[in-house]
């Protein structure tokens, strides 16, 4: 043979050796890879079942019972939302319905007036018993509530003695309508600055103070690594005072993954401490609702 023809042969040999390699190893490679999801149910199979907060998912802004359309073409099992007031509930409640939707808490009381005031206690109770009237009507079995705004003269400690007061005048009321009071720290460093409930210690005491297994805690997540961190650790202490769990990265109230918190322990350690219910995701998605679902399913995994 010839050095030329040698030469083509050679090439050609390699050529199809190389090509009969790379085929089956394509092949391989692509068998093992995971199916690509759907943007239709993307979030159906996580072990963790999440509530959409449908006031920061917006999904172009509609009405809220045209979010929960959306939150279910996402396959999330539940969504959450602030004020029940000037809502369209009926509307809520037939897109739940429709969707198979379950709604976990919405907001009783808010920041101001504030609970830490006695002169505010009989609207307090005025409203709560409204707001369990409203549970029971959609299907709720939690109601977050807030402590309030710092009070000019009043000391922290005085400000938690009232809020222990008007929880306790709250917690027959819940207890007999079956409904969960969820007590809120929030944090003063980045988001509620002035406000006089924060940290989990404080939020602990108020709790074991009211001594109702209706009241308990909403432990955002959020909130708590910006006040105090160690998010497993005072999980762990604070464990038979939480009533619920949020969740959001920081900085920036985003998505799990987006940030410095690493969701995948902490959703385990609340998974090993026996929590079942539903974790509020109450974040503002960085790059669209589709994108944020993924990173909270990869958030999900451990």
């Amino acid at each position: 043979m010839q050095t030329s023809d040698r030469r083509l042969f050679l090439q050609g040999s390699v050529a199809a050796a190389a090509a009969a390699f790379t085929v089956p190893a394509v092949a391989r490679a692509a068998a093992t890879q995971p199916a690509v999801q759907a943007p239709e149910k993307v979030a159906a199979g996580c072990k963790t079942k999440f509530a959409v907060n449908i006031e920061m998912w917006g999904f172009g802004k509609g009405s809220l019972h045209e979010r929960v359309y959306e939150v279910a073409k996402l396959g999330f099992p539940a969504v959450e939302f602030w004020p029940w007031r000037g809502r369209d509930l009926d509307a809520l409640v037939k897109a739940c319905k429709e969707t198979k939707t379950e709604i976990t808490q919405f907001t009783a009381w808010g920041f101001v007036p504030g609970m830490n005031d006695p002169k505010n206690h009989d609207a307090v109770v005025k409203e709560i018993e409204a707001s369990c009237e409203t549970a029971k009507r959609i299907g709720a079995p939690m109601m977050t509530v807030v402590a309030g705004n710092d009070i000019p003269g009043m000391s922290q400690e005085q400000m938690h003695a009232h809020v222990i007061e008007a929880l306790k005048r709250c917690a027959p009321i819940a207890e007999k309508a079956g409904v969960t009071l969820i007590l809120e720290p929030m944090n003063i460093r980045v988001d509620h600055k002035g406000h006089c409930l924060y940290g989990s210690p404080a939020a602990i005491a108020i709790c074991k103070a009211v001594g109702s297994p209706h009241v308990k805690i909403n432990w955002d997540l959020y909130h708590m690594h910006i006040s105090e961190g160690d998010l497993c650790g005072r999980m762990k202490e604070g464990w038979d005072q939480i009533g619920y769990f949020q969740l959001a990265d920081h900085p920036g109230r985003h998505e799990p993954g987006t940030g410095e918190i690493h969701y995948n322990r902490v959703l385990k350690e609340a998974w090993n401490l026996g929590y079942r219910g539903c974790v509020g995701l109450e974040c503002s998605p960085l790059e669209g609702e589709l994108k944020a679902a993924q990173r909270v399913v990869a958030a999900d995994v451990w």
